[in-house]
């Protein structure tokens, strides 16, 4: 199991250059890339991208590669036939007005496309350099995300077993609930001042009543969720199942609570949903 949190960075120096590759991610329903780097290493965002996507799966992922020296990675370029085209017909048109010598050298080079930078072209090494740094945060942050399923997974079993005590909790109250009810029905019967009651009649009425409030068939489909979530929890990036598993848990949670029909019984079933509410919470973080 793994969390969609993680954080990875990697560092290196290639030749006069400092490179730091950072991979930061958070959860997300799907994939949310992002990739900040030099304009240098631009060709390269679709090989990292391919990288990132094979390894990390899912989650809001930003990518960030940062130079922190890159004395050499642009060439000044002067073209120089240009340079001499323009100061031969700026002196020609000097000498022709009569003007006294000028600086043409500060005219020349701010003249258009006299001087030019362009990025340096990386080299095969450098290009092996840098996905190199990427792979490295990569696996950084699997290693952190696998951290953080681990404290996941010890969170999900800690609320499952209440939930499941929560349903041992609840049966003492279900033949109980059932003698208040039937106790508190004759009383109502009595303070209409009904003498006399057909009692077969009355029994069939309360069986078709008790058996509306029977909760066993919830009972029995909120185990069996439950142990599917853990095992489904065994399964490598089955967060999206676990997501919708959680939703079945609480359609049969919500039922319970809706047949309860005791104080008690409804105090156990709302402390059942706190506890698959923190379930949702931390499902939402897992891959």
């Amino acid at each position: 199991m793994q969390s969609m949190t993680g954080f990875g960075k990697a560092n290196g120096v290639f030749s006069n250059k400092k490179v730091s590759v950072e991979i930061r991610t958070l959860n997300s329903k799907g994939l949310d890339l992002t990739v900040k780097a030099p304009s240098v290493y631009r060709d390269l965002e679709n090989e990292i991208r391919k990288s990132v996507t094979e390894n990390l799966d899912r989650g809001k992922i930003d990518v960030g590669i940062y130079l922190e020296s890159q004395s050499d990675s642009k060439q000044l370029k002067i073209n120089r036939e240009l340079a001499d085209s323009y100061y031969n017909e700026l002196k020609s048109l000097n000498t022709s007005w009569g003007e006294k010598e000028i600086d043409y050298l500060a005219i020349v080079m701010r003249m258009p496309e006299v001087v030019s930078q362009s990025n340096e072209e990386i080299s095969e090494k450098e290009t092996d350099f840098i996905l190199n740094l990427v792979s490295e945060a990569i696996t950084q942050v699997v290693n952190f995300r696998l951290k953080e399923g681990a404290a996941l997974r010890q969170e999900f079993i800690h609320r499952l077993t209440e939930i499941k005590l929560g349903l041992t909790a609840i049966e003492p109250f279900e033949s109980t609930r059932i003698q208040t009810l039937k106790e508190r029905i004759f009383k109502s019967l009595e303070e209409l001042k009904i003498s006399e009651i057909d009692h077969n009649r009355f029994e069939q009425e309360l069986i078709f009543y008790i058996e509306k409030l029977d909760i066993s068939e919830e009972k029995m489909r909120l185990n069996h969720h439950l142990d599917y979530f853990t095992e489904t929890m065994q399964t490598a990036k089955s967060g999206k199942k676990l997501g919708f598993i959680t939703q079945e848990m609480g359609r049969e949670i919500n039922t319970l609570g809706s047949k309860s029909n005791h104080p008690e019984m409804q105090k156990i079933v709302v402390d059942m949903k706190d506890n698959l509410e923190k379930i949702k919470e931390q499902v939402l973080n897992t891959l």
